[in-house]
């Protein structure tokens, strides 16, 4: 690990960040936020990792997105940040905004996985002492499950953010009816849904439907963080040509390997051509999509590397798209 002691840069607010209200709660939180689901596991280097959430926080991104599972292996990007809580923000708590979640495995046996009481809870208590934190700011739900009663897994929320161990709940990877549930019963328990987190990016729109997420959450006051929005790097300059070895595709880590056909590239090449008029590179226009939506809060980016992020963080600044490119985008990707 590095040594030396980290001085946050003082304009870090003024420095090119902006911020949005999260639905109708007192949180803003920035228009790009960091994810630690790839990139900050066990096997990767903690140099880098610090680096990056150092460039992160010195660019005003306080919002720090974690679960309990990410790593590889499990656990392991929540233990990464546990060092870097005690090494570089631990006088800094009260400016981060920590969410970590449980509902995908992490443990065997029968209490390890979806969405009951009892692994909600010890997840997060495992989760607690991996990051170093007697609090989360937010936690979630990370998937529904059709197995345990509805009013069990929202119950654990309600019952977590009243025992002081997370100040918000949220919900993720819900569908659009049980979220609605979900907004209900938290909301009549004055415990109300913060956030919901989806993936949304040009790609997978599905959200974005009427009847879907996006109108449940602007109609319940419910802010919405997308996560994969450059699609596991589909969305960016990548895979224009060929597939890197050093790519997730390269390394078989690509969970949207059906996209690399020949026609999805070819509206993948087309949105390219069309970010360069704009002066943008395909990433940054993709971010800049998500941004279009005035119902997103945040978007998660992952980051590889400071060099990464940086270019990430130029979206947050860019020209909004217009109604006429917004259309050419809906085009390229009938």
């Amino acid at each position: 690990m590095t040594k030396e002691i980290y001085h946050p840069l003082s304009n870090r607010y003024e420095n090119g960040m902006e911020y949005r209200r999260c639905g109708k709660s007192g949180v803003v939180l920035p228009k790009i936020s960091l994810g630690f689901w790839h990139n900050f596991g066990g096997v990767d280097s903690y140099e880098n990792c610090e680096a990056i959430a150092r460039h992160a926080f010195d660019h005003g991104v306080c919002h720090f997105d974690l679960a309990n599972n990410y790593g590889p292996p499990y656990g392991s990007a929540e233990e990464t940040f546990g060092h870097m809580m005690d090494k570089c923000f631990r006088s800094l708590r009260n400016e981060l905004f920590i969410s970590s979640k449980a509902g995908y495995d992490m443990w065997p046996g029968p209490y390890g996985n979806w969405g009951s009481r009892k692994y909600l809870i010890s997840s997060l208590d495992q989760s607690l002492m991996r990051m170093h934190l007697d609090y989360v700011d937010l936690f979630y739900s990370h998937r529904f499950d059709p197995q345990t009663p509805i009013e069990e897994t929202l119950q654990a929320l309600v019952d977590i953010v009243r025992s002081g161990k997370a100040l918000y709940a949220g919900i993720s990877n819900w569908p659009a009816d049980e979220s609605r549930k979900a907004f209900a019963y938290l909301a009549e328990r004055d415990v109300p849904c913060l956030i919901y987190q989806g993936k949304y990016n040009i790609i997978d729109r599905f959200h974005a439907e009427p009847g879907g997420v996006l109108e449940a959450c602007a109609g319940n006051g419910v802010g919405f963080i997308a996560f994969s929005p450059l699609c596991q790097g589909i969305l960016t300059d990548r895979y224009l040509h060929d597939i890197p070895a050093d790519s997730r595709a390269g390394h078989g880590r690509l969970s949207r390997s059906e996209l690399l056909t020949e026609e999805s590239l070819a509206k993948v090449r087309r949105l390219n051509e069309m970010a360069l008029r704009r002066g943008q590179t395909l990433a940054e226009m993709a971010l800049t999509w998500v941004h279009s939506d005035p119902r997103v809060t945040s978007l998660i980016v992952g980051a590889s590397s400071v060099r990464q992020l940086e270019t990430n963080l130029k979206a947050v600044s860019a020209a909004a798209l217009s109604p006429e490119e917004l259309a050419e985008i809906a085009e390229i990707m009938k």
